[in-house]
C-alpha cells in the first residue's frame, strides 16, 4: 500500500498540525520520490518524513540567511576537518519543538517515530571528540542565535565502519551516502576553483599568481542546523570536489584509454573519499595535505565572496573592515593553511600589500589547540608543501622570515630560542613546516580546551610565545549540548529532572541543574532516578544483545569506556584490570564469589587502521570477552564486551545506561575530553585521573562523587625519568595480570609486542611511556572502592544525582558564549 492510499498528499511545508504534517509526508513520498510508489515501508517512510522536516529547516534557514544579509552582523566561520553530527531526525524535531506532532503524524502510516529514526545512518564526517565537539558547537551557535557557519568536507566513505571478527578489527567503507542524505542541499551556484601544483609567475609590476597545475571545483552542500526553540537555523557547509566535463578527455576514452581519460575526475573523487586517509606513503601525505587545503581555499573564497556581496550595500567597503565582519576559527591545526591562503587571496586576487593583508589576516583568524601529543602537532615536509602549494609556501617562508626579524629586533633575549619557535624547521635531514607554530604566530588568539590543558600550553608547549604575546592565550573549557546529550537521548531521566526542578528551562540554561542538589537525599527522587537508570540499562542490554549476541545483566554494574582506541587513553589498563579481576574470581570459593559486586565491562571505539598496537588492544578485549563470557564459574559476576562500530547513535544508547565510566588517560595527555561530560550529565560516576576536563568535573560534582587515582600531570616527566634510570618497581598485581595473558589463557594470538610496550626502561615502543604500570595499583584500589560504593544503593544513587547536578558548567552554550564574547567579538542576531 502506498503512502497516498493511507493519507491524501498535500504540500504544507511548515505546518505543526499532525494531520497536515501527515499530508506533507505523503506529498513527499509521491512527489519527491526515491522509491517505487506501490509500498511505503520503513525506509521510504523515513526519507519522506525527513524531507518533510527539512521543509521546516529550509524555511528557517532561508529566513536566517536573509536576516544576516540585511543586518550585516559580524559572523564567525568555523573551519574543521571533522563534524560528528549523529542522526539528524530526533535532534531536528526536538529543537523545532515538533516531536509530538511528528510522532502523531507518522502513526497515521502505522509507524512509531523511533522506528523511522532507526532507519537513519549517522553522517560519517568525523572520528572522535574533535568532530563531536564541532557538532555540539554548531548546535549552541544556532541556539544562541549567533551569526555563524561551519565549514567541512563531505566525506563519501567516512573514516570507516568497524567490524569485529575473530581476527580483531576490520575496516569497511561507511555507507551513509549509499542512497543519499535527505539533510543536505546541493548549491549548484556555489562553486569555487581550487588549484594544486603549478608554478608562481611574477608580472612586471611584481604581482604574483600561480599558473598551470591542476584545478578542481569545490561544490557546496548545505546541512541546516536548527537552534533549540528559536527561529534561527545556521548552516554546515560541506565541500565536495568535482572535475568539469571539459576535463574529461573524450578522444582518449574512445581510444580505449579509459583511466587516463578521466584522470582528473578520479583525483577529484579521492579528495572527499575518506577522512584521514593513511599517510604512511608519500601519496597518502599528499592527499591529506590536498584535503586540508581544499577545505581552506574553498571556505575562504566563499567567506570573501559573501563579505563582498554584503559590502556592496555598505558605504566604505574597505578591506580594513574585513575583521570587523569576519571571524575565522581554526579547529586544531588541520585548517592552518587558511593563513597563507587568506594572505594569497588578499594580495594576489584583491591587490592588497603585505602589511595590510597581514593585519587583516592576524585580526581575522584564531586557533584552538586540542593536543599536546607531539605526533598530533602537524608538521609537513617543506618539499611536499612547495610542490603542491608553491605560492602558499612562499608566503609561509615570508611569515617565518618576518617573525624571526621581529623577535631579533624586539626581543634579543629570545634569540637562542628562535630555532624552536620558528614556523620553518630547516633541519637539513628533514625540513618541515610546523603548523602549530604557524597558527600561534599568525592568530590573534590561541585557546586550550580545559584549564589544565591551557595551563600546559602556556607553561610548557607555547611558553616562549607567551613572553612575546601574553594576552594571546586563553582557556575555553569544552562543553556538550544538553539537548542531544540528555533531553533527547535519555527521556526518562530528562522528565525526572524537569519534574523536580519544576521547569524544562535547564535544556538551555544548564546551571539550573544545581537545583537537584537539595533533593540528593530524597527517597522519592532516589526511587524515580533508579527506575530511569534501569530503563536505560535495559535498552543498552538489548543493544548489546543485538550487535554482539552477548546477554548482559541489567542488575550488574555497567562499567563503560568508549573513545578512540589510543595508548594514552589507556584502554590497555582497563582490560588488564578486567583480566586481574577474572583471575581473582577464578581463585575464589563459591561463598567468596557471592560477596562480589557483579560487573559488566564494556569497551568501544575505533583503532586507526594503521595503528597496530591500538588494533591489538581491540583484539585483546574481544579475546578476553570470549573466554570470560563463556566461563560458567565466573560469568554471573563478570562480563567483558567490545561494542562494535562506536558512533554518536551508539553513544546515545550507551551513555544513558552507564553507571561507571572510565576516563583514565595518562595525566597531562588528554586536552579535555567531552564524553566525560556526557556521562556525568547522565548521572554516571567517573573513575579517572586528574587529566583534561576531569579536573573541573571533579571540582563541580564533588570529590566524594568521583573515583580518583593515578599520577598527576606535574609528576609524569619525573616518573618517566625514574623509569629510564631503572628505578620503577612493578606492583605484583600488574605482573600477575600480564603473566595471565602471556600464559595463553585468552587464546593463541601473540600479545608479546603489545605487552612488551609495558616492559623495559627505555627504547622505541618500550618503557611504558604512558605509565600503565605506575598507575595500575592505584587503579585497582580505586576499582575496589567502586565495588564497595555500588553495594550501598542509597550512596550510589546520591552520587549519580550529584553528578547530574554538577554538570551545569559543561554546556556548550556556555563555551560558545565565551568564544563569541572573548575571541570572535560577535553578538546574537535573532530572526525577528
Amino acid at each position: 500500500m502506498s503512502a497516498a492510499d493511507k493519507v491524501k498528499p498535500a504540500a504544507s511545508p511548515a505546518s505543526e498540525d499532525p494531520a497536515t504534517i501527515a499530508g506533507n509526508i505523503s506529498y513527499h513520498a509521491q512527489y519527491s520520490p526515491h522509491f517505487a510508489p506501490l509500498t511505503f515501508g520503513p525506509e521510504p517512510a523515513y526519507f519522506a518524513t525527513a524531507e518533510s522536516v527539512r521543509d521546516h529547516l529550509l524555511q528557517r534557514w532561508n529566513e536566517t540567511y536573509l536576516h544576516f544579509h540585511k543586518t550585516d552582523p559580524k559572523q564567525t566561520y568555523y573551519l574543521s576537518m571533522e563534524y560528528l553530527q549523529g542522526r539528524a531526525l530526533t535532534n531536528a524535531v526536538g529543537n523545532l519543538n515538533i516531536t509530538g506532532a511528528y510522532a502523531e503524524a507518522v502513526k497515521k502510516f502505522g509507524y512509531e517515530l523511533e522506528a523511522l529514526v532507526a532507519q537513519e545512518r549517522d553522517m560519517a564526517l568525523g572520528n572522535g571528540g574533535l568532530g563531536r565537539l564541532a557538532a555540539c558547537f554548531l548546535d549552541s551557535m544556532a541556539t544562541l542565535n549567533l551569526p555563524s557557519w561551519g565549514y567541512g568536507l563531505r566525506y563519501r566513505y567516512g573514516l570507516f565502519k568497524q567490524c569485529i571478527t575473530k581476527e580483531g578489527q576490520e575496516e569497511m567503507a561507511e555507507d551513509w551516502l549509499e542512497k543519499f542524505s535527505p539533510w543536505e542541499i546541493v548549491r549548484h551556484d556555489v562553486v569555487y576553483p581550487v588549484r594544486f601544483f603549478g608554478h608562481v609567475e611574477i608580472a612586471p609590476d611584481g604581482t604574483r599568481k600561480v599558473v598551470g597545475g591542476e584545478v578542481l571545483n569545490a561544490l557546496a552542500y548545505d546541512v541546516p542546523i536548527p537552534g533549540y526553540k528559536t527561529k534561527n537555523a545556521i548552516s554546515l557547509r560541506l565541500w565536495d570536489a568535482k572535475a568539469s566535463a571539459e576535463d574529461f578527455n573524450l578522444f582518449q576514452f574512445n581510444d580505449g584509454q579509459y583511466e587516463s581519460a578521466a584522470q582528473l575526475h578520479s583525483r577529484a573523487q579521492q579528495i572527499c573519499a575518506v577522512l584521514y586517509p593513511g599517510d604512511a606513503t608519500e601519496e597518502g601525505k599528499l592527499l591529506r595535505l590536498k584535503q586540508q587545503f581544499f577545505l581552506c581555499s574553498a571556505s575562504l573564497q566563499d567567506i570573501i565572496f559573501r563579505f563582498k556581496e554584503r559590502k556592496a550595500d555598505r558605504v566604505s567597503g574597505k578591506w580594513s573592515e574585513f575583521p570587523s565582519k569576519v571571524a575565522v576559527q581554526m579547529n586544531d591545526t588541520h585548517p592552518t593553511l587558511a593563513i597563507p591562503e587568506l594572505m594569497r587571496l588578499l594580495m594576489d586576487v584583491e591587490g592588497l600589500g603585505w602589511d595590510e593583508a597581514w593585519d587583516v589576516t592576524n585580526k581575522t583568524v584564531a586557533y584552538t589547540n586540542h593536543t599536546v601529543l607531539p605526533e598530533a602537532l602537524e608538521k609537513w615536509s617543506q618539499a611536499v608543501m612547495r610542490k603542491l602549494l608553491p605560492r602558499q609556501m612562499e608566503i609561509i617562508e615570508e611569515i617565518d622570515k618576518r617573525f624571526r626579524q621581529m623577535v631579533i629586533s624586539t626581543r634579543k633575549d629570545m634569540e637562542g630560542k628562535l630555532d624552536a619557535m620558528s614556523v620553518l624547521d630547516n633541519n637539513p635531514q628533514k625540513p618541515v613546516v610546523r603548523m602549530a607554530n604557524l597558527c600561534v604566530v599568525a592568530a590573534h588568539t590561541v585557546n586550550g580546551v580545559a584549564e589544565l590543558h591551557s595551563n600546559i600550553l602556556k607553561e610548557e608547549l607555547f611558553v616562549d610565545y607567551v613572553s612575546i604575546w601574553p594576552k594571546k592565550f586563553q582557556n575555553k573549557t569544552n562543553g556538550i549540548t544538553p539537548r542531544r546529550w540528555l533531553r533527547f537521548c535519555n527521556p526518562e531521566l530528562s522528565e525526572i529532572v524537569t519534574k523536580w526542578l519544576k521547569t524544562d528551562q535547564w535544556t538551555s540554561n544548564l546551571d539550573l541543574l544545581t537545583g537537584l542538589r537539595k533533593f540528593a537525599d530524597d527517597e522519592k527522587l532516589h526511587t524515580e532516578w533508579a527506575a530511569a537508570k534501569l530503563a536505560s540499562k535495559k535498552r543498552l542490554a538489548k543493544h548489546v544483545l543485538d550487535v554482539t549476541g552477548v546477554t548482559i545483566d541489567p542488575n550488574s554494574l555497567f562499567d563503560i569506556q568508549i573513545k578512540r582506541i589510543h595508548e594514552y587513553k589507556r584502554q590497555l589498563m582497563n582490560i588488564l584490570g578486567a583480566v586481574y579481576r577474572y583471575k581473582k574470581l577464578k581463585e575464589m570459593s563459591a561463598d567468596e564469589k557471592q560477596k562480589v559486586t557483579p560487573r559488566t565491562v564494556m569497551v568501544g571505539g575505533k583503532a586507526f587502521a594503521t595503528y597496530t598496537n591500538a588494533k591489538r588492544i581491540v583484539k585483546l578485549v574481544t579475546d578476553v570477552g570470549a573466554v570470560v563470557n563463556n566461563d560458567p564459574d565466573v560469568n554471573k559476576y563478570l562480563k567483558v564486551v567490545f561494542i562494535p562500530n562506536y558512533n554518536v547513535s551508539v553513544a546515545e544508547v550507551l551513555i544513558p545506561g552507564s553507571e561507571l565510566s572510565q576516563h583514565i588517560s595518562t595525566a597531562g595527555m588528554e586536552a579535555s575530553g567531552t564524553s566525560n561530560m556526557k556521562f556525568s550529565l547522565n548521572g554516571c560516576v567517573i573513575i579517572g585521573t586528574l587529566d583534561g576536563a576531569n579536573v573541573e568535573i571533579r571540582e563541580e560534582v564533588g570529590e566524594d562523587n568521583f573515583f580518583l587515582f593515578g599520577a598527576k600531570a606535574d609528576q609524569v616527566a619525573g616518573l618517566r625519568k625514574d623509569r629510564e634510570n631503572g628505578l620503577f618497581k612493578p606492583d605484583p598485581r600488574f605482573e600477575e595480570a600480564k603473566q595471565y595473558i602471556r600464559s595463553g589463557t585468552f587464546g593463541t594470538y601473540d600479545y608479546a609486542p603489545l605487552l612488551d610496550s609495558l616492559e623495559g626502561n627505555s627504547g622505541f615502543g618500550r618503557g611504558d611511556y604512558f605509565l600503565v604500570g605506575y598507575d595500575f595499583p592505584s587503579y585497582i584500589d580505586a576499582q575496589a572502592r567502586v565495588d564497595a560504593a555500588y553495594k550501598d544503593k542509597k550512596r550510589w544513587t546520591k552520587m549519580s544525582i550529584l553528578n547530574t547536578a554538577g554538570s551545569g558548567k559543561f554546556s556548550s552554550d556556555r563555551t560558545i558564549a565565551q568564544y563569541a564574547k572573548e575571541i570572535w567579538g560577535i553578538t546574537a542576531s535573532p530572526v525577528p
